[in-house]
Formats: structure tokens, sequence, C-alpha cells
């Protein structure tokens, strides 16, 4: 039987132009990124400062989990996607009106409401998948969707950071509602049908149900809470800090931002590429294993900006395998009725996991511990991990895919 591949999962009528559409907003929301990092550097914002707004693009995804996970299993795809791209388009062009840290508070509600609604999309997307594909061509789908995430944060980031530096915030966020406009016109002619799932209960028993589907369900729960465990990956504030801290000498926070940034999805794209054929459920543990082994790594050498380049890429080498295929499990555990609610369930999990991380170095970072021994400690955590999920293995997958 031939193997199915990434130009298979492209030639898909539909999972063609989502990944296209997928490319466009990923694209647009990391370029931006390194603009709203760069305009709260030159106002001189706290570092817990720079963590709250970072935790304002995880915390749609735990707050309204149960909410957007109905929303997504009772409305139509399509008009669903919609509405969500133009609320991303509105809450950038507000971004503009931004002009001092004394509107960082307005920032910060910009940057939930266009997190809510990427939040919904990506939750859209990945309930949809399961429900038109199956197997190989669900897992390639998976790594696809990580792949393009990981190349849209490197040239985000990368390109970002560039004409930021050299043109303008405004300019950086125009561009972005451009790319959002773009996606929005590949999203017109869009042509799926879908089984239409008949659901008779209000918003509040569907919630519920959903719930309830999760509590029952103990190896799914662990399931979640190792796909939440790459929530120690969320370097934002980290690499903000070293930028302002140690590399803004010799090079401008945007630029250092940006590459180190791209540097790291490089190693993203790459693995998901080349290393996710030897990662399944008998060595997920190893993958789990050397993530903590390099982040250690990388909080020895990060001081230094070469180094920290490097390492940067080997540090986002697995992040990519370990992403698709334990979401690829949550996926196939979950009956299809409950995909929507789920899947909420599952984003809610994992941004909690990258909030309260993203606290957690905010908060060290602001009583004076080192970058060093925040940076390894969450290497220290993939490690525990992986023992966790050895445990896991020799208890629930005996029967598993």
């Amino acid at each position: 039987m031939k193997s199915i591949n990434y130009i298979d999962v492209l030639k898909h009528p539909v999972v063609g132009r989502l990944s296209l559409i997928q490319f466009l907003s990923y694209f647009g929301t990391w370029f931006s990124q390194v603009a709203i990092a760069s305009m709260l550097v030159e106002y001189r914002a706290s570092e817990l400062a720079i963590a709250m707004v970072f935790i304002m693009l995880m915390l749609p995804s735990v707050l309204l989990a149960p909410l957007s996970g109905f929303i997504v299993d009772r409305v139509a795809f399509k008009k669903l996607m919609t509405i969500l791209l133009f609320t991303e388009i509105s809450m950038t062009l507000l971004f503009m009106t931004i002009n001092s840290i004394d509107a960082i508070g307005w920032l910060m509600l910009f940057v939930f409401i266009r997190s809510t609604a990427s939040s919904m999309l990506f939750t859209a997307e990945m309930s949809l998948f399961p429900k038109i594909l199956n197997g190989e061509m669900l897992k390639r789908t998976n790594e696809l969707h990580s792949i393009i995430w990981s190349v849209c944060f490197a040239l985000g980031m990368a390109i970002g950071g560039v004409v930021t530096y050299y043109f303008s915030y405004d300019t950086t966020f125009l561009v972005d509602v451009s790319l959002y406009l773009l996606a929005t016109l590949v999203l017109i002619d869009l042509k799926i049908e879908l089984k239409v799932v008949e659901h008779t209960q209000g918003a509040i028993e569907m919630m519920k149900s959903g719930f309830l589907y999760l509590k029952n369900h103990k190896k799914l729960i662990h399931l979640l809470f190792i796909h939440a465990v790459l929530g120690l990956t969320s370097f934002d504030t980290i690499i903000t800090i070293l930028a302002d801290k140690h590399y803004s000498a010799f090079l401008a926070v945007p630029l250092a931002i940006g590459w180190i940034n791209a540097t790291r999805a490089f190693g993203l794209a790459m693995g998901g590429a080349f290393l996710s054929r030897f990662i399944d459920k008998n060595t997920l543990h190893y993958a789990f294993a050397l993530q903590g082994v390099v982040i250690i790594i990388w909080a020895i050498v990060q001081h230094d900006f070469v180094n920290s380049l490097i390492l940067m890429f080997f540090v986002g080498l697995f992040t990519t395998s370990l992403w698709a295929y334990t979401y690829y499990m949550i996926q196939q555990e979950t009956k299809e009725e409950f995909l929507g609610r789920v899947i909420a369930y599952n984003d809610m999990l994992f941004m909690l996991s990258n909030i309260t991380v993203t606290l957690f170095i905010g908060i060290l970072a602001k009583v004076g511990v080192s970058m060093f021994i925040i940076s390894s400690s969450l290497g220290v955590g993939f490690l525990l991990s992986a023992l966790y999920y050895r445990w896991f293995k020799r208890v629930y997958l005996k029967n598993l895919i």
C-alpha cells in the first residue's frame, strides 16, 4: 500500500484550501506578534506586563472552552469561519490605536478578542478533519497543519521583525489585515459537504454532556494532559526578556525576537517533515525526554545570541511531532458527535498549561530569578513527562490505535 505523503494531503479539495487559509491566517498572527512584543519593550512595560499580554493570547481557550465547543458543534463550519476571520481583521486594525504604556489595558482587550476568534477557528478546523478524514490521512494532515504553523511562525516572526524595524507598527498591522482578507477570499470558494448531526439539546445541556463524556473517559483525560505538556515550550516571554537584557546591545529588539523565533520555527518545520515517521506510541517517551535535554542545554548557552540561535533550532525539532501525534491520539479516541467539545476542552487545558508557564516565567523574572534556572526547569518538566507517558502506555495503550 502506497504511503500517504503531504502532497497527497494537499490534493484533498477541502484540506488543500483550508491549508492555504491556515497559512495566511497563521502567518498574519505571527507577523504582528513581533510588533506587539516590540511595542511592549519600547513603551518600557515590566516583565510581568509583558507576560500578561502574552497570557491574553491564550486565556480565551481556557475561559471559553465549553462555549466555543458548543458553537463549533452547532454553527455551520463555513459561516463560523467567516465571522471569526472578520473578527481578527477588526481587532488587528484596533492595535493601531495603541500608542503608549497607558493603553496597555486596551491592548490586552484587543489581543484577548482576536485570540478568542483565532482559538475558535483552530477548534473548528481540528474538529472538522476527523469528520472527513481517518487513519494515516488524518495523521498526516495533523502533521502538515503543525508544519504550516511552524513555517508561518518562522516566516512571520522573521519578516515581521524586519518590517517592524524598518517601517512601523502600523505598517505591520496593515499587512496583517491584508493577509486575513486574503484568507477570507479563499474561504468563499470552499465547497464542503458534511453529514448533518442533529442536536436536540440546548446550549447548557450540550456543554454538560460534553463535560460528562470527558469525565467518564479516563484514558482521554490522560491524553489531554499528555498533550498539554507541550505548553512547556511557551518561550515568548523568555525570548522577549533575553532580547531586551542580553541581545539589544548589538541587535535591535524586533530583529532579535524575530530571528530567534524563526530559527526555532525552522526546527519545528524540519522536525515535522523528517522525525514524525519515528514517533509512535512506543517511542513517544523518548521524544519527550530528548526535548527536555535540549531545552536544558539551551538554558546553559542562551545568554549568547549565536549559541541561543543554534540551540533554538534543536529545541523546535521534536515539538511538531510531539504535538501532531498526541493530537492524533485524542482525535482517534473521541466520538464524532463530541469532537468540537472535546477539542475545545483539549485546547483549554493546553492553553492553561501555556498560561501557567508564561505567568511562572513572568513572576520569577520579576523577582530576579535567572533565565537559566527558569528555562532549565521547563526542560526538567519534559523529563518528568517522559516518565508520565511510560506509565500511561503501560496502563492504557494495550489496545490503542
